[in-house]
């Protein structure tokens, strides 16, 4: 109950928020990115920002193990979200001369089906709070999607050639 009130009176201005209280306030906006303007990879040290051309995208990852797959598409394996490791695709639109407008984060190894589900979906949630949507998905998951202003973000599982696990996350505008 005193957790409570001192919290409103902090809200309402009325008393100033605790040094300790401050750590944790600080600590839980460094899970939170500004996803509207793009997303902060951890590992490299990388923040790579929404409709970027190519060239100066691969300029930002200069040295790094960054592969080119095809016309407009790059991946890379990274460290991301406070603890999340995967490979990241990075897709331009267009194809030719495009601007990043998603990326997609996958696993080259699915041996743990439920597992990397998990894994991902906490990762998430911990860093933009819990879904918009939720419903009734495939192959015993649930679909999930975050509408953050004019950034969608989406995880699920569909059956193609087997259960395949989707984890995007697109700039809308």
């Amino acid at each position: 109950m005193k957790t409570i009130i001192t919290s409103i009176l902090t809200f309402l201005g009325l008393r100033q928020p605790t040094e300790k209280n401050n750590e944790k306030l600080n600590s839980n906006s460094k899970l939170k990115m500004d996803i509207n303007s793009g997303f902060q990879i951890e590992n490299p040290n990388i923040f790579v920002p929404w409709k970027i051309d190519e060239k100066t995208f691969t300029d930002l990852f200069n040295g790094k193990d960054l592969k080119h797959v095809t016309t407009g598409y790059y991946t890379m394996k990274c460290k991301s979200l406070d603890s999340l490791n995967c490979m990241i695709g990075f897709h331009f639109e267009p194809r030719k001369n495009g601007q990043l407008n998603e990326l997609e984060f996958f696993r080259m190894n699915y041996d743990n089906q439920q597992k990397s589900f998990d894994e991902f979906q906490n990762s998430f949630t911990n860093a933009f709070g819990e879904p918009t949507s939720k419903t009734k998905g495939n192959e015993g998951f649930s679909n999930y999607q975050w509408s953050l202003n004019d950034v969608q973000i989406v995880h699920y599982v569909f059956d193609r050639f087997g259960p395949e696990e989707h984890m995007r996350i697109k700039k809308l505008k």
